[in-house]
């Protein structure tokens, strides 16, 4: 017997009998606001679809699993990315270490550290930067590539003037402030690179593999502080330098801050 569900003062009222849980596919299709148009929309750009919302095709059968080599382009672009924004932050730490070596005093040197703060307080402007977009361009790209190109220019100026902030030229005291205000901007343009990429990453990989975009976060970003810090200071090191790379001493290492930014732009 069928149920029959009769309406009474806005409430339900079901007759016993037995409830049928299938769908009657010779009924043709469900009206509008079912179930069934509940699909989430698909927002214009590439890799906008949200993967981990939605992975059924359009005749509504699940798609078959993609394994980690169909999508290892992608989380190579991730890889890379998160290592270009762990960069700025070792630059950025290795700074105070620069500092000590010229005698600046500890409270100087806490003063540098708000140049971390960016990363902190990304949370901040996330929400502009997931919804402010052009639909012809896509939403990731409309920031992350304009990021990457101010960056660069950022970069390159940076070289420029970064020697004489340090005290290098002219044998001065360093500006710790005008170096605090540069570095903060540079990390300020690196952590809305992260929120970019961030967002990207659930977007592009399927729902099998999202899991790889946080591995990608850890390894790529450690690499990259592994690049602008460890590695910078070995290589701008006098003593490392003469004892390990170099048969004459010399007195300065085999890179200054100002050549690693130049070489990374």
């Amino acid at each position: 017997m069928s149920p029959t569900v009769s309406h009474k003062d806005n409430s339900r009222q079901r007759r016993p009998g037995t409830f049928n849980h299938s769908l009657d596919m010779k009924s043709g299709p469900l009206p509008p606001g079912s179930w069934d148009d509940c699909h989430p929309d698909v927002v214009g750009g590439e890799g906008d679809k949200e993967a981990l919302l939605w992975d059924t095709g359009i005749s509504g059968f699940s798609k078959p699993p993609r394994s980690c080599r169909a999508e290892l382009s992608s989380i190579l672009l991730l890889l890379f990315l998160y290592v270009l924004q762990g960069i700025p932050l070792g630059l950025a730490g290795s700074i105070p270490l620069i500092l000590q070596s010229k005698n600046i005093s500890y409270t100087d040197q806490a003063f540098f550290s708000l140049v971390f703060w960016p990363f902190s307080l990304k949370l901040l402007w996330a929400p502009l930067v997931d919804a402010v977009y052009f639909r012809n361009f896509g939403r990731r790209k409309s920031w992350l590539v304009p990021t990457q190109y101010v960056l660069g220019i950022f970069m390159m100026y940076l070289s420029t003037q970064v020697d004489r902030l340090l005290g290098n030229t002219d044998g001065r005291a360093p500006d710790v402030v005008a170096l605090t205000v540069t570095f903060f901007l540079f990390e300020f343009l690196a952590a809305t690179q992260d929120i970019a990429v961030d967002g990207w990453a659930l977007t592009m990989l399927s729902r099998e593999n999202v899991g790889y975009a946080s591995t990608c976060n850890s390894v790529g970003q450690t690499a990259g502080y592994f690049l602008g810090n460890v590695l910078f200071l070995a290589l701008e090191s006098a003593d490392f330098c003469n004892k390990y790379l170099r048969f004459q001493p010399q007195p300065r290492g085999i890179v200054t801050l100002s050549g690693f930014l130049k070489q990374f732009i």
